[in-house]
């Protein structure tokens, strides 16, 4: 990232500094597998003799606890949510992500915006409204989607312990059918993230399959993200040769 890019008007400082690292943003529904693939890519750069810092929603020391008080009381409203993890977000930016950038490393992100924009618009809220308040974000150097549908994602989010409320749309979904709500809001906010994908073209990175075909695949698009950080780039095949 040689110059920094905004979603929308840059926040208060000086930005006319280059920032060395690179900005890559891992996003997808939950249960997709995000977590694991970042640990693992983590590991892969590190490896590899990259600096790697890795982050994601509910992170920061300022807000990120708050958070996850306030969903536990399954009240929070999709306005005051989004002022939330705007707080979140923008103290990891203070705070991890850019002093890395500016360090020359990796920033690894599992999800940023693109969720909380996604969460937001199935949920009522005005795009507008929601596009305005993340405007501080950064554009990164590269978000890879991770692409799945609901069939396949079903037998994950079981296998890991059943239907989340906030994941299953709970907050604003009617009735008494969890399994309902789940798969309806699912559907939904997929076709919210593909929406997104194009919009902002994303590298969609087809989700289906083991954990090692999802990492070669992945491997793959952040040896080319990160291409001439260290002289040259990170080799595809180390440790494998990556899905096709």
């Amino acid at each position: 990232m040689s110059s920094p890019l905004f979603y929308g008007v840059a926040p208060p400082g000086e930005w006319d500094e280059p920032l060395p690292g690179r900005l890559i943003v891992i996003e997808g529904t939950d249960g997709v597998g995000r977590s694991t693939q970042v640990s693992m890519l983590k590991e892969w750069l590190e490896d590899d003799g990259y600096a790697v810092v890795d982050t994601g929603l509910r992170r920061s020391q300022l807000a990120g606890p708050g958070i996850e008080r306030a969903k536990r009381g399954h009240t929070l409203d999709p306005i005051t949510l989004n002022l939330l993890y705007a707080t979140d977000l923008w103290d990891q930016l203070e705070r991890q992500i850019l002093p890395a950038l500016r360090a020359g490393m990796v920033a690894l992100v599992d999800r940023y915006i693109f969720s909380m924009v996604a969460r937001a618009a199935v949920r009522g809220v005005p795009r507008g409204w929601i596009e305005d308040l993340y405007g501080f974000a950064l554009v990164p150097d590269r978000v890879i989607y991770l692409d799945i549908d609901v069939p396949e994602l079903l037998p994950r989010v079981l296998a890991r312990g059943g239907f989340d409320y906030w994941e299953s749309g709970r907050d604003y979904i009617g009735g008494n059918d969890v399994y309902g709500s789940f798969v309806a809001y699912q559907t939904q906010l997929i076709a919210e993230f593909r929406r997104l994908a194009e919009k902002h073209d994303f590298t969609v990175v087809d989700a289906r399959g083991s954990v090692t075909e999802v990492f070669g695949r992945l491997r793959h698009e952040i040896a080319d993200a990160v291409s001439g950080m260290k002289g040259d780039p990170v080799p595809a095949s180390n440790g494998g040769s990556p899905a096709p």
